[in-house]
C-alpha cells in the first residue's frame, strides 16, 4: 500500500476499498453539483498571509468547543448511512473522535444506532436530528439521546425536502439497495467490506427500525422515510425542541443572515453555517462565502461552527479567520472510515491538525483564539451581501 499523507489519499484509499454505490452516496452534491465544487472552489481561492520570524514555538490547537476542551477546533459531523461505509462505522468514529480529543455527531440516519454508539463510546457524543412528520418519533428520538447522555442536540433546518443526487438514482442506492448487476459484481471486489459489515451490528437505519410502529424491516423502511421529510418544517418546531431539550442546540443549515439572528432569538446555542455539503439546495452560495456575514452579525452572541469543503488545517486555517469558532468535517473523514476503519478516522483528524499547526505556525499564530482576518492576504471571491 503506499504512504498515504493526506485525505486525498485517503480517498483515493477508500474508493477502491468502499462499494461504488456507497462511496458515491457520501461524495456526490445534488443537480449539477455546483454548489459542491463552490464549497472547494472558494475555500482554495482564499489566500493566506506568511508572517516570519515570529517565536512559535509554544503552538497549540487546544481550543473549547460548545464550552468543552477540544484538542482541535473540529468536529465530526453525522452522516447518514455511516456504516455503509465500514461495518460499525459510526461505532469506530466516535472512538476514533474520543481518542483525538474532538467531538462525534451521529446522524438520525445513522446505521448503528444511539443505544449502539452509546454503549461503545467512551465519551459522550453529539445527536443529529431530523424533525419527521410524526413528531412522537422526534420527542422520542430527543428522549433516547437524553438517555444516552449526549453532549448536544444539532437539528438539521435543511432537509424539508430531499435534493436530488443523479448518482444516488444511477446506483440504484435506495432504502433497501437495488441490487443491480453491476453493484452485485462490485461489491463481491470488496472482501474487506463484506466481512466488516456482515460481522457488524446492523446493516439498516439503527434509530429508525424497530423503534417506529410498522416499521420492522428494511422492507417496510424505504417508503417511511420517503413519506416522512417535512414541508412544513418551521420556527415553531424550534421552539418546541429547545423546550424539550434542556442541552446545547445547535442549528445546522444557516447561509442567511436573517436566520442566523432568528436563530439566535430561538435559543440556539450555536449554529452551523452550512449548505449541506452542496447537497441540497444547487446554487447556493458556498458556505465559506456565506461565512463573514453571518459572523459580523451574531458571532458575538452564539458559537458559530463552520461546514462545507474542509480538506485540510488550511481549511480550518481559513473558516477560522472569517469567524469560525471550529469546523465540522463529513467527507474527509468519511474517507478514512472507508480506506482503513477506525485508524483511517484518526488519520483524518491528525493530518488537519498537523496542517493547521504548521500553517498556525508559517501565518506567526500560537494559539487558536489569535486567529482573524489578519491571516488573510486576498479572498477571491466577494462577500455575500
Amino acid at each position: 500500500m503506499a504512504t498515504i499523507t493526506c485525505i486525498e489519499d485517503l480517498r483515493a484509499l477508500a474508493r477502491r476499498r468502499v462499494p461504488k454505490m456507497f462511496f458515491d452516496y457520501a461524495e456526490s452534491g445534488s443537480y449539477a453539483e455546483e454548489t459542491l465544487a463552490a464549497n472547494r472552489r472558494d475555500l482554495e481561492a482564499i489566500l493566506l498571509r506568511q508572517k516570519i520570524l515570529v517565536d512559535v514555538s509554544k503552538r497549540s490547537t487546544a481550543t473549547k468547543i460548545l464550552g468543552k476542551p477540544a484538542a482541535v477546533p473540529l468536529v465530526l459531523a453525522p452522516i447518514g448511512l455511516c456504516g455503509m461505509q465500514r461495518g460499525n462505522g459510526e461505532i469506530l468514529a466516535a472512538k476514533a473522535a474520543a481518542k483525538a480529543g474532538v467531538p462525534f455527531c451521529l446522524s438520525t440516519m445513522s446505521v448503528c444506532s444511539i443505544e449502539d454508539v452509546a454503549e461503545e463510546a467512551s465519551e459522550p457524543f453529539w445527536f443529529q436530528l431530523y424533525v419527521m412528520r410524526d413528531r412522537k418519533f422526534a420527542q422520542s428520538l430527543i428522549e433516547r439521546a437524553k438517555a444516552a447522555k449526549c453532549s448536544a442536540l444539532v437539528l438539521t433546518v435543511d432537509l424539508q425536502v430531499l435534493g436530488q443526487r443523479h448518482r444516488d438514482i444511477k446506483n440504484g442506492l435506495s432504502v433497501p439497495p437495488k441490487m443491480k448487476l453491476a453493484n452485485l459484481i462490485d461489491i463481491a471486489t470488496k472482501p474487506a467490506w463484506i466481512k466488516s459489515v456482515l460481522s457488524a451490528k446492523r446493516r439498516t437505519f439503527g434509530n429508525i427500525v424497530g423503534h417506529v410502529e410498522g416499521v420492522a424491516d428494511t422492507s417496510s423502511l424505504g417508503e417511511w422515510v420517503q413519506s416522512q421529510f417535512d414541508p412544513a418544517l418551521s420556527w415553531e418546531d424550534v421552539k418546541w425542541i429547545r423546550g424539550a431539550w434542556k442541552g446545547p442546540l445547535v442549528l445546522k443549515g444557516i447561509l442567511e443572515v436573517e436566520d442566523a439572528k432568528l436563530a439566535v432569538e430561538h435559543g440556539a446555542d450555536a449554529i452551523v453555517v452550512s449548505n449541506h455539503g452542496g447537497r441540497q439546495l444547487d446554487g447556493a452560495p458556498s458556505s465559506i462565502s456565506a461565512l463573514p456575514n453571518i459572523a459580523e452579525a451574531v458571532g458575538s452572541k452564539v458559537e458559530l461552527l463552520f461546514d462545507g469543503g474542509v480538506r485540510s488545517g488550511q481549511d480550518v486555517m481559513r473558516a477560522l479567520a472569517l469567524g469560525a469558532k471550529a469546523c465540522m468535517i463529513g467527507r474527509a473523514y468519511i474517507y478514512g472510515l472507508g480506506a482503513l476503519g477506525e485508524e483511517g478516522v484518526g488519520e483524518a483528524i491528525g493530518f488537519i491538525r498537523k496542517e493547521l499547526e504548521t500553517t498556525m505556525a508559517l501565518t506567526g499564530m500560537n494559539t487558536i483564539g489569535e486567529i482573524g482576518p489578519q491571516v488573510i492576504a486576498k479572498s477571491g471571491w466577494p462577500r455575500n451581501d
